[in-house]
């Protein structure tokens, strides 16, 4: 049975660890596709972090900042956002004054420390009040931590309509309560007329646990975390042996 939509995470999933795509990945994604597959990546990244991947895979639809922004073919059909993002960074800092914050708005990240440091080359615009964030909606706010222990602090801080959520165990992810990869993945499925039974999902991280559980069929690469796999319907290779691309292949065309 062919899924009618495939749903993969990016880093740690699909791409190997020198974030590289294999051309015999790229070959299963492309005959996926061409048996009327819809294939879709969800990802923690912003866009222009991952364009070159969309591009590469030629892929129908993507999902930014775990569900904040939702494109179709370059075209942002959909997303949920942090409004007031200015005011919110400034909010923890006066709470929490030495926390590193970084805000993504409109495919531009703004942070009042070395950024570089977490994300190596990235290009950011360097504020320490976020001021010119005021009245603002931004895609996420970042705050780093060392432990899920540590993030928790924040949440005391947060509107109701908003979440935090760990990722890569450095940082904590404040989002809109309706971006999540599941959310976005719905609305997807809906836009094209798939049933989320027959949605099949791939991740390793925290952030894709509610997909895995959720969605027609979870598969956990071997490399993810204890508790993606536990509640996975089955276990692929890992990200760096094509774990993704060989399921596919064995169980789908």
């Amino acid at each position: 049975m062919k899924a009618g939509m495939i749903v993969t995470d990016l880093d740690g999933t699909l791409l190997r660890d020198d974030k590289t795509i294999s051309d015999f990945t790229i070959g299963v994604i492309k005959k996926y596709q061409s048996e009327g597959g819809i294939f879709v990546a969800a990802t923690a990244r912003p866009v222009r972090t991952a364009r070159e991947y969309m591009k590469i895979l030629n892929l129908n639809a993507g999902i930014f900042h775990n569900g904040a922004v939702i494109q179709e073919k370059g075209r942002k059909t959909g997303g949920y956002g942090v409004k007031n993002a200015g005011e919110l960074a400034q909010s923890i800092l006066e709470r929490y004054p030495f926390s590193n914050i970084a805000v993504e708005a409109e495919d531009v990240l703004y942070a009042n420390f070395d950024a570089g440091r977490l994300w190596p080359g990235a290009e950011y615009i360097s504020c320490k009040t976020f001021a010119q964030l005021r009245g603002k909606t931004a895609d996420k706010i970042i705050v780093e931590v060392a432990s899920l222990s540590e993030m928790e602090k924040y949440k005391a801080l947060l509107p109701d309509e908003l979440y935090i959520q760990l990722s890569e165990n450095k940082i904590g992810m404040i989002m809109n309560q309706s971006a999540t990869k599941y959310h976005a993945i719905s609305f997807l499925a809906e836009r094209y007329h798939i049933s989320m039974d027959d949605v099949i999902a791939f991740g390793d991280d925290y952030n894709d646990l509610e997909m895995i559980e959720k969605c027609g069929k979870g598969i956990a690469v071997s490399n993810a975390l204890e508790i993606v796999k536990g509640v996975a319907d089955g276990v692929c290779e890992s990200n760096q042996k094509d774990g993704v691309a060989r399921w596919i292949e064995g169980n789908l065309l």
